[in-house]
């Protein structure tokens, strides 16, 4: 498989006027996305997510490093060509409407009229924008409809490889799950996808692979289930005995573990052995296991694990 974006030490610094000191928002970044994926890029907010989109496209100059878009360098104008751009706040001419938004752009990528008419209907039905909202002014689109036709216009050039800055951010439900069906439909079609998101359960749901940042330095990448892999049981166990030496005990096994009324524990453990182990020692207390369950990781515990153990660490 081709790869769409390689990045080389990719690093941003500039000067904090007002605090007098260099800051470093993107550092020594190193990540390849291949052709045909959906690629989730997460992390908090001034993790370095946009700066690293904007210095791909060329719309901010890196300090150091370099990075190649589809086999061309970063900001060849010929590359241009087959990108595409969702910025996280969309400003459109709200006296134009959708078709002459996308009109516009059509011809700044100097398709053929017949063309650019073809290519806008078969947009704008990709993403479900109603019919008779077409030719209105977007100054009367809802919030949901701006996102359909930010999405169209990104679009037009029949892209190979779109970066999408958080393209469901303040949405009602059914817009959302629409959305992001509409999102996860571009790999059908071969189109590699760089997607901003901090809804992880849509990154969960549609990604391939995905990597998290924090302060610029890329933390962690891999596959939805390499990430997830493992899971986490939790065990309700209930008995007079459990607040006497045996607490002690459990805590020397698992200290993942709350207290809930005089005679009840609640235990977390991602270690089979330990699962094991805390039975015994609460059957040998003479004391209950309620219940055991088992609770599969989720992109965002692993995203809140990986974040804040950075933060305990600097």
């Amino acid at each position: 498989m081709a790869t769409a974006i390689s990045i080389q030490g990719l690093t941003k610094k500039y000067v904090d006027v007002w605090q007098k000191q260099e800051v470093i928002a993107v550092n020594n970044l190193n990540l390849e996305v291949q052709e045909g994926e959906i690629f989730g890029f997460l992390g908090r907010n001034g993790a370095g997510k946009t700066t690293t989109i904007k210095m791909l496209l060329g719309l901010v100059f890196p300090t150091a490093g370099d990075a190649a878009l589809l086999g061309a360098p970063m900001g060849d104008n010929n590359a241009k060509n087959f990108l595409a751009y969702l910025p996280e706040e969309t400003y459109f001419y709200d006296s134009m409407s959708a078709w002459d938004l996308m009109d516009y752009y059509g011809r700044l990528f100097k398709l053929p009229k017949n063309v650019r008419e073809q290519r806008i209907s078969i947009c704008l039905e990709k993403v479900r924008l109603q019919k008779d909202a077409w030719h209105r002014n977007i100054r009367g689109y809802s919030k949901g409809m701006r996102q359909r036709t930010g999405i169209a216009q990104a679009l037009i050039n029949d892209p190979k490889l779109l970066f999408l800055d958080e393209p469901t951010s303040g949405l009602d439900p059914i817009a959302h799950a629409e959305l992001r069906d509409i999102v996860a439909s571009l790999k059908d079609e071969g189109k590699t996808v760089f997607l901003s998101s901090h809804q992880l359960a849509d990154v969960e749901l549609i990604c391939t692979r995905v990597a998290i940042i924090h302060r610029g330095k890329l933390l962690r990448v891999g596959t939805i289930q390499e990430l997830v892999a493992g899971q986490r049981t939790e065990i309700t166990v209930q008995g007079k005995e459990l607040m006497n030496g045996t607490l002690a005990k459990l805590k020397n096994i698992s200290p993942d573990i709350e207290e809930q009324g005089m005679s009840t524990l609640v235990i977390q453990s991602d270690d089979t052995a330990q699962v094991s182990a805390i039975i015994d020692v609460v059957r040998g207390a003479d004391c209950s296991v309620l219940s055991i369950v088992p609770h599969k990781r989720t992109l965002e515990e692993v995203f809140v694990e990986t974040v804040r153990r950075e933060e305990e660490s600097l």
